[in-house]
């Protein structure tokens, strides 16, 4: 970042992934940024899940951002509580295939757990069986409390 934003050089005081992490677990909105053929971007919010290190999504494949990460897997997700605590998620994007059942019994109770009591949304583990599952797999993260005291960056293997 510029040097005139003020964020400090050394890394006292800088948030530990765990803080991230539990803002990526408990969000209700993500804004996801994708790149369209032509360059231009889109931003649509949708409802996400976080779990073991990946973001969970769905939507059907016509839709302008599955197209746009179907072709151009490059994603930025961000979420935000207040006006001050972000996070912002880098990464790529793309078809999250027939989970394992596990998982998918992850996901359907998660999603309930999220969306069930504001928006009737209960989905049974076998919804993603035909497709519709989305992920983003991480490579770099930003965040902050107090910007920008606390700007942190985290790396990922890709």
């Amino acid at each position: 970042m510029p040097r005139d934003y003020g964020v400090p050089e050394g890394t006292d005081g800088m948030l530990p992934w765990s803080w991230a992490r539990e803002r990526l677990e408990s969000a209700r909105l993500y804004w996801f940024s994708t790149v369209r053929a032509d360059g231009r971007p889109h931003a649509m919010p949708a409802w996400a899940l976080w779990i073991d290190g990946v973001l969970y999504f769905e939507g059907g494949p016509d839709t302008v951002r599955m197209r746009n990460i179907t072709a151009r897997p490059t994603v930025v997700v961000q979420v935000q509580s207040g006006d001050d605590e972000v996070v912002i998620v880098e990464g790529q994007g793309g078809q999250g295939g027939r989970p394992a059942a596990e998982l998918a019994r992850q996901l359907a109770d998660g999603f309930a757990a999220k969306y069930g009591d504001s928006h009737d949304y209960r989905p049974e583990p076998t919804q993603w069986d035909d497709g519709g599952l989305w992920v983003v797999h991480p490579t770099k993260a930003f965040g902050w409390k107090e910007f920008p005291s606390n700007v942190t960056r985290w790396l990922f293997d890709a």
